[in-house]
């Protein structure tokens, strides 16, 4: 029996890094239903399309990732999200992981850092929903 795809939205206000990522997820056994570049747009997207994975910027405009992050987690706790950053100080990351998020992503990156993160998070998902 074929394993489902993890469904997976990209949140980030740069588009080469959209689609740096979107090209680095296909063919993998993702399926990256949707895209938003910024806080607001990920809130909405994520609540009409309930992905699994949530790959998210942490500084955007409108509302920031980690606002994103907590408005996201108290709607729909279920859903993983991963917060994607060039910022990697120790607040910005404690500050996410007590908001909610299950991984982080250290720009710049590569595929292997990308897939290894995500494969962690989807680990989870298919033990909690077979």
């Amino acid at each position: 029996m074929a394993r489902r795809h993890i469904s997976i939205v990209i949140a980030d206000d740069n588009d080469m890094m959209r689609s740096i990522l979107r090209a680095m997820l296909r063919g993998e056994e993702y399926d990256v239903v949707g895209e938003a570049r910024n806080g607001q747009a990920a809130i909405d997207i994520v609540d009409r399309l309930k992905p699994d994975i949530v790959c998210m910027d942490v500084v955007m405009p409108e509302k920031s990732g980690i606002e994103a992050l907590r408005e996201i987690k108290a709607t729909n706790p279920d859903i993983e999200i991963v917060m994607v950053t060039g910022n990697s100080d120790p607040e910005t990351v404690q500050e996410s992981i007590m908001n909610g998020a299950s991984g982080f992503i250290i720009k710049p990156f590569n595929a292997a850092r990308v897939l290894d993160a995500l494969k962690k998070v989807s680990h989870r998902i298919r033990q909690a929903r077979p």
